[in-house]
């Protein structure tokens, strides 16, 4: 297919707005298909994560839209522009990109590193520097002692920071991230989990972020989309497919991260909180009564029907929850798992 080279830059949508739009898209290699029929839409200032076991496409799905995988058929849309009609290096100089492998520049200083990007694109010098320094700072390091290290001295987890940095450093309005922790321990990868959610809450762009692990992509994803074998089983919330997983496939792969009971929820909820007693939000009531031992399969069900679950031990009240803290229990169990070992 000819390319054009008329567009040159990448729109802009406002929140909730669609941004991204895959119609109809197929992909092969070497005659395999891979993903047979493609239908997404991802919305302006969202966190989107795919999220599958190896091999079920979601790593070319995120390829293909910047093009560093062009899709054998079909269309995909940034707003209303076909993003094959999109100059390619504009487009590519407009979408962040975070990579598993870190893959910075190994000749080039952390600072260097940084303004790849914003030099190719001719920001002035001055506006560059006040842009590292502002980033370094964002994300924990101190430009004084980090602008001019070599990325050889760093660990993997202040490498990543700063590859996180070059991704955002000239502004894009869509940043990519190809399962960019999973390589890294766990606190850290903890600890940048956490900087990305900050990030993304400081600067509103939209983030597709490709992971294999359900309980990362619970704690930050806005919507999930589970994929395998190339399709999309299911497309929605965190807590809307914990309580309504569409297939078997999405219940099992879901399942990996259910602790046993609700009693695990709920002392989980206390930890994050200190140990204080939990009290329901002024207002709210709790219509219905779970005992601890109950699945948070049966928990869920019960959510449908009401906001918050009273906790109970026999008669004795423990306490309350809801299905956003199940999600955000289910999101640090496996952190708290490996710390553990």
């Amino acid at each position: 297919m000819a390319v054009s080279t008329e567009k040159h830059a990448t729109p802009t949508a406002k929140d909730g707005e669609p941004i991204i739009r895959f119609e109809h898209v197929q992909q092969s290699f070497d005659g395999n298909v891979v993903i047979p029929d493609l239908n997404l839409t991802i919305n302006a200032g969202e966190l989107f994560v795919l999220v599958g076991t190896s091999g079920s496409g979601k790593t070319t799905t995120l390829k293909m839209i910047n093009q560093l995988q062009p899709q054998s058929d079909g269309k995909i849309f940034i707003i209303d522009d076909n993003i094959q009609e999109i100059n390619l290096q504009r487009l590519r100089w407009n979408i962040g990109y975070v990579l598993q492998q870190i893959a910075l520049f190994p000749t080039m200083t952390v600072a260097q590193n940084i303004a790849v990007i914003p030099e190719m694109k001719g920001m002035k010098r001055e506006e560059i520097d006040a842009t590292i320094n502002r980033l370094l700072d964002q994300v924990g390091l101190d430009p004084k002692k980090y602008r001019d290290r070599m990325p050889s001295e760093l660990s993997g987890g202040e490498q990543q920071r700063i590859g996180i940095c070059r991704a955002i450093a000239s502004e894009p309005s869509i940043v990519l991230m190809d399962e960019p922790f999973s390589a890294l321990d766990p606190i850290s990868r903890t600890q940048l989990q956490d900087l990305v959610l900050e990030l993304h809450e400081k600067r509103h762009d939209t983030i597709i972020f490709v992971t294999h692990d359900m309980d990362e992509a619970l704690k930050l994803g806005d919507r999930i989309a589970v994929m395998s074998k190339g399709k999309i089983l299911q497309v929605d919330t965190p807590t809307a497919i914990a309580q309504h997983p569409a297939n078997k496939f999405v219940e099992a792969f879901f399942s990996q991260s259910v602790a046993k009971n609700v009693y695990d929820v709920y002392v989980g909820k206390m930890v994050m909180m200190g140990f204080s007693e939990v009290t329901l939000p002024e207002g709210q009531t709790a219509p219905i009564d779970i005992s601890s031992d109950r699945t948070l399969g049966e928990a869920f069900d019960d959510l449908t029907n009401c906001e918050y679950l009273r906790v109970v031990d026999g008669d004795k009240q423990i306490g309350f929850i809801n299905a956003q803290d199940i999600v955000n229990y289910l999101s640090q169990r496996k952190h708290d798992e490996d710390d553990n070992k």
